[in-house]
């Protein structure tokens, strides 16, 4: 049963120790957001690359083979990609932005013209629905006019989570001796 302790004590300290981790990710990715998207960007782009070197590779090695392939177009096309995504990393981030930006303001239109079609039913839920839409509006057009909108939220979402795994850390260690 000791042995049994001790495991599940590495493992507490385990998640915390990871969790704190994800939180300094979390806060580097708030205060950072250009630069993760850099970052990103530019892991994408090698990834591309060294897939089409990979694919430029094995259309070599088989080129006297009498299948035909396309490893050659494969490798090229990924290349360019990989080169695009890291020459055009800001762009990239902000069309993405953007794209969301647009489909939250899509979903908000279609939103509050449900809440008018409420309304004519003579259903006091229509002024709560609007009051979601309108707020879903604000939250796409301040998608589409601050860059770094999206990176921010997935490091809020990465801070929260890590904040709220180390407070489950904590009382697990805390309650050791009782599962044990």
């Amino acid at each position: 049963m000791e042995y049994l302790g001790k495991i599940l004590k590495k493992t507490g300290w385990s998640s915390i120790i990871t969790s704190t981790v994800f939180a300094i990710i979390g806060i580097v990715i708030i205060t950072s957001p250009e630069a993760i998207i850099t970052i990103i960007s530019t892991i994408l782009g090698l990834t591309l690359i060294a897939f089409g070197g990979y694919k430029g590779l094995e259309y070599l090695k088989n080129k006297g083979s009498n299948s035909y392939s396309y490893d050659l177009a494969y490798g090229i096309i990924a290349i360019i990609l990989g080169i695009v995504a890291m020459v055009y990393h800001q762009e990239i981030g902000t069309i993405f932005r953007i794209l969301i930006g647009l489909w939250i303001i899509y979903s908000s239109v279609i939103r509050a013209t449900l809440s008018l079609q409420l309304r004519s039913t003579k259903s006091k839920v229509w002024i709560y629905s609007l009051i979601i839409a309108l707020v879903m509006l604000a939250c796409g057009i301040y998608t589409i006019s601050n860059a770094g909108t999206i990176v921010v939220a997935v490091g809020i979402v990465v801070l929260i989570y890590s904040i709220l795994d180390i407070i489950e850390g904590i009382i697990f260690l805390n309650n050791l001796k009782k599962i044990v």
